[in-house]
């Protein structure tokens, strides 16, 4: 029972975020419907999709409100930038594949050389960054600018006619292509399963008032089902927890950051993994791909960085005890080895097919039996992260 309470509870918050997360993603396509494909798949779609890291974070520095808590904003955002590489493109590439249109597809090698290049320098800015015992405000300041250049970047690499296009398009242009909403049979019905979609577009047009409300809706609904998932890891980490009206329960004594790696990161992926899915199904490779990756270089970078930011502002300086230093210096790096690895499979010939995505999977798998091995003190688990630790000490980026 003491595990159950807390594992109902994450299944609940997956169930949520990927709803809440509909619609948000039809307000955020709507937003920015005139970028480029593999420019929205990269921000638009990334940012829209990594909302849940970003208010995950903020709850677990805020909740926890110490060190313990940034550690499990660090297992939440670098666990799902490893899911959102490996499993991501892979449940893509089989989905797509499954449904008999094609063997294999081809990403454009400049969106994958330009995100997967991005998304190293901003883990490796990571891994030097976040390696000393204390943080400051400067170093989520720091992290957030890294994110602020890219999208520079992003929107000055797309070609001459989709910038005027975007510049052209005003708040009262209603065009052609704009999405419409569906029918509604029962708005009570709509609200009751959040289809956010429903309720505020129904069988209307898509405008910009509508999807902004449905924008900031869908928000509220996320960060609202944020604080349980957050909640709920907490429980699962401490040796024993209190439920109020229910009792004290025991939970599984580990830190709570190899929770976070694999339960919160991979319930505020839902959202990267159902649009990337959608993006495969109707052939825009690049956006599916653009927003695995775009979603990382956000998370690492932003979803960690602002929570940062604003906690280290209000309550000053965090100080990281030792066993938290080497925890997060083992992830880091494992992040970064991580996503070289992706980057490499995703480069290596020009299709991508089944075996390539089963590889990814297979690396995810074992990425999952690591944590847990950690988790539960495995001896072999532990022999890899002594020497990722020591990789760390050698460069004397710790």
């Amino acid at each position: 029972m003491g595990l159950l309470i807390p594992l109902i509870i994450i299944a609940l918050c997956c169930l949520v975020i990927w709803r809440a997360g509909d619609g948000f993603m039809v307000a955020s396509e709507y937003v920015g419907r005139n970028l480029s494909e593999g420019v929205r798949g990269a921000t638009i779609n990334a940012i829209a999709s990594s909302m849940p890291e970003v208010f995950t974070s903020f709850f677990f520095l805020f909740v926890l409100n110490d060190a313990t808590g940034f550690s499990g904003g660090i297992g939440t955002t670098a666990g799902s930038a490893i899911f959102n590489s490996m499993v991501i493109p892979a449940v893509s590439i089989i989905a797509v594949i499954s449904m008999g249109a094609v063997k294999k597809i081809e990403i454009s090698r400049k969106v994958l050389f330009r995100d997967g290049i991005a998304l190293i320098i901003a883990e490796f800015i990571f891994l030097i960054l976040i390696s000393g015992s204390s943080l400051d405000w400067h170093h989520g300041l720091l992290l957030m600018s890294v994110y602020v250049v890219y999208i520079v970047f992003m929107f000055a690499s797309m070609d001459k006619k989709t910038k005027e296009a975007l510049m052209a398009s005003s708040p009262q242009e209603d065009p052609v292509e704009a999405v419409e909403g569906r029918g509604s049979s029962s708005f009570f019905l709509a609200v009751i399963t959040l289809d956010l979609e429903r309720v505020f577009i129904g069988k209307a047009k898509i405008n910009d008032t509508r999807a902004w409300f449905l924008l900031v809706t869908a928000t509220m609904c996320i960060a609202g089902v944020c604080y349980w998932l957050v909640l709920a890891c907490e429980w699962l980490g401490e040796k024993t927890y209190e439920v109020p009206y229910l009792g004290t329960f025991e939970g599984l004594d580990i830190p709570v950051m190899f929770v976070a790696l694999i339960l919160a990161s991979a319930a505020s992926s839902f959202p990267d993994t159902i649009i990337s899915i959608k993006d495969a199904k109707k052939g825009n490779y690049d956006d599916a791909i653009s927003n695995a990756l775009g979603s990382n270089i956000f998370d690492v970078c932003f979803a960690l960085g602002l929570p940062l930011f604003v906690f280290t502002l209000i309550n000053g300086p965090i100080v990281m005890s030792e066993d938290i230093i080497d925890l997060s210096s083992e992830l880091r790096l494992l992040l970064l080895l991580s996503t070289v690895a992706a980057l490499v499979i995703f480069t290596t010939g020009k299709y991508m097919g089944r075996g390539k995505a089963f590889i990814l999977l297979g690396i995810y798998v074992f990425f999952v039996t690591y944590i847990v091995g950690r988790g539960t003190g495995n001896e072999w688990a532990q022999s890899i992260a002594d020497g990722l630790v020591s990789v760390v000490h050698f460069f004397n980026i710790n």
